[in-house]
């Protein structure tokens, strides 16, 4: 059986960017992966049925830009 790869992983940084995009050090770095997950579920479960298709977080030193990619937009 061969090996098989992930094809977002082939498509990254050609065709699809991350679906995150911030720095951190190793010690929060776990703090804020965990951070994005969360944020992430809470967005799917509060907008169920918005079509979202793709949430992007993007972070600085002081703010957190969430862009949320969606077949609906507008809808709640």
């Amino acid at each position: 059986m061969g090996q098989k790869t992930n094809p977002i992983g082939n498509r990254l940084g050609i065709i699809r960017g991350w679906d995150s995009n911030w720095y951190g050090s190793s010690k929060d770095f776990a703090d804020k992966l965990v951070e994005d997950e969360k944020i992430r579920d809470y967005l799917r479960a509060r907008i169920n049925k918005g079509g979202i298709s793709r949430i992007v977080i993007e972070r600085t030193l002081k703010r957190i830009t969430i862009t949320i990619h969606t077949s609906r937009p507008g809808h709640r």
